[in-house]
């Protein structure tokens, strides 16, 4: 690692994020993390704390792997942009070109139960509408009405293939008309099976060549390898957001309850083993320093190691916001981002003060269920990294104080 001043920080001030993360590290809390900062292509702080595994108190190392849950999506994002960049489609194509099922959609329009009533399409859904969450599809596990019970009800996100699981969401209706509201959703999942259906390759072989090979992620995919899996963590937290009747208050309220559960181990991980549900919305594994390669891959405007994955200008249009001010502040849940936008897959800082938080105009990132984070700012040349296995994400503000520490340690 290069010296801290070099980078333009205080060697003094980065020991404050062992400090800042450290409290969130208890047998209540947190596990254990890895902590990872960069500025201008080089590693600043690499650390790990607590346990890998409570129960054989295995410690955390700094090849760890995560289950990253929705940094899935950027990387799923990415993808879709290289085809995108050769051609294959415009974002304002309609989905229905490559995936028909989406021209037969129905709208909820209101009601419940046996009364809910059904419109048609005002506009088809676009294919920008699924990068930015505003397609009208959504999630099991948000609870805005009828169609979230539906999508419970009917187990849609249950282990299965992406053409299956693609196919079972549009025999349901959209939630929204597209365009007219930001909600979560599993718009990601059908980026990856459009990326099927355009090249003609299983999503993990297109990612496997076009991304992790060229990029050097060699601990990423969509399951761990047998010889890998004594650095695979264990999984904690109040319930799996994998359980597709899991809701957000089931999934808060047990954890506000002081429910903190081994979920999930290595040997017991669908993720141990490869299988067919290849989900571009949250289903890769990962490790702190494949997921830089990644991130540092999009800070240098598309290239990495002398591999060019993206052209400059796809990496410009993709952190930029896409977002109407009116469908702004997003939010998930009741929880709203105020000060964020939406680019292609990933939110995108406008206004610090109303973010609160420390940053720069146009840093971008995103989060995973498990309590996984990244940040990449142009402006100050830096990728952050916080990787933990605790659900649900954002009770527990580890990742924000590792932000905040971050940024302090910043001297030029």
């Amino acid at each position: 690692m290069k010296s801290p001043e070099s980078l333009g920080f205080s060697a003094e001030r980065l020991v404050r994020i062992k400090t800042a993360v450290s409290p969130f590290i208890s047998p209540t809390q947190i596990a254990g993390a890895v902590t990872l900062l960069a500025r201008r292509g080089q590693i600043v702080h690499l650390d790990t704390f607590g346990y890998q595994e409570r129960e054989t108190e295995t410690p955390m190392t700094a090849d760890s792997i995560f289950r990253i849950y929705s940094m899935t999506k950027p990387i799923t994002c990415v993808a879709a942009m290289m085809l995108f960049e050769q051609g294959h489609f415009q974002l304002i194509d309609p989905v229905a070109k490559f995936i028909p099922a989406f021209a037969k959609l129905k709208v909820y329009a209101g009601g419940e139960g046996d009364s809910i009533r059904l419109e048609p399409l005002a506009s088809p859904v676009t294919i920008q509408q699924l990068f930015t969450h505003t397609s009208g599809l959504t999630y099991h596990f948000t609870e805005y009405g009828p169609i979230e019970q539906m999508y419970r009800d009917n187990a849609i996100f249950s282990a299965k293939p992406l053409k299956a699981l693609v196919g079972d969401a549009l025999q349901l209706p959209l939630a929204f008309q597209p365009g007219t509201k930001w909600r979560y959703s599993m718009g990601h999942d059908v980026l990856a099976h459009l990326v099927e259906v355009i090249s003609g390759k299983s999503f993990d072989d297109f990612l496997q060549e076009h991304l992790f090979a060229p990029l050097g992620m060699v601990d990423t995919g969509f399951y761990v390898p047998e010889g890998k899996n004594g650095r695979f963590t264990t999984m904690y937290g109040s319930r799996s957001i994998d359980i597709p009747q899991t809701s957000l208050t089931n999934w808060f309220g047990d954890a506000m309850a002081g429910i903190n559960q081994r979920l999930e181990g290595a040997a017991d991980s669908r993720q141990s083993q490869p299988h067919n549900f290849l989900s571009g919305g949250h289903g890769l594994v990962s490790t702190a320093m494949d997921y830089w390669r990644f991130c540092q891959m999009l800070l240098n405007h598309g290239e990495l190691d002398g591999n060019r994955i993206l052209g400059r200008k796809t990496v410009e249009l993709m952190r930029v916001n896409h977002v109407p001010a009116s469908l702004l502040p997003y939010e998930i849940g009741n929880i709203p981002s105020p000060g964020q936008g939406f680019g292609l897959g990933m939110r995108v800082l406008q206004d610090v003060g109303l973010a609160a938080i420390p940053g720069s105009v146009g840093d971008y990132g995103w989060a995973g269920a498990a309590n996984t984070y990244f940040w990449i700012d142009p402006v100050e040349e830096m990728v952050g990294i916080f990787m933990s296995q605790y659900q649900p994400s954002g009770l527990i503000p580890a990742s924000a104080a590792f932000r905040i520490a971050a940024y302090q340690a910043i001297v030029d």
